[in-house]
């Protein structure tokens, strides 16, 4: 079995759980989607750019309600969040054209929750070979595009697409 160390996460994680607001509540709340990053808002949830991506295109589907697990989330929300990720699935293929997508949920700091207290699901592009070892080594992520292109290329087309 190989094993793939990635040091430059610790710093990240150990960080989660100080006090503050709610990075997704103050991004529902506040009309600024630019700012935000958000890229589309439904009626109970949205889709938000990573600050910190894996990949270019790294999005995460996020309940309007700030609830920690997925047990907690409304059915209606709950309904919404995968068909968010489908619309977001589609847009990344279209976008991006990756060669795959990563969709996951991490609950709890111990499964890598970097947002604890408010449940999210990342949906990303991957590409034949996009792992390097850049992050592991020099603790640095090499990304083709800054968040604001990534921002503008998404948000036209989530807008102009049929959901």
């Amino acid at each position: 079995m190989d094993y793939l160390w990635t040091p430059w996460r610790f710093q990240y994680i150990s960080k989660t759980g100080e006090e503050g607001e709610c990075i997704f509540c103050a991004a529902a709340a506040d009309s600024d989607d630019e700012a935000r990053l958000v890229v589309h808002r439904g009626v109970h949830s949205f889709i938000i750019l990573n600050r910190f991506p894996y990949t270019s295109g790294h999005v995460m589907v996020v309940p309007y309600a700030h609830v920690a697990t997925l047990e907690a989330v409304p059915d209606e929300a709950a309904i919404e969040i995968i068909r968010l990720a489908q619309h977001a699935e589609r847009v990344l293929r279209a976008v991006y054209r990756p060669d795959g997508l990563n969709l996951g949920i991490n609950l709890g700091k111990c499964a890598g929750a970097g947002v604890t207290g408010h449940v999210h699901v990342h949906v990303l592009p991957r590409w034949a070979g996009d792992a390097n070892f850049m992050t592991t080594v020099g603790e640095t992520r090499v990304l083709p595009e800054d968040l604001p292109t990534s921002w503008k290329k998404l948000r036209t087309t989530f807008q102009n697409a049929i959901a």
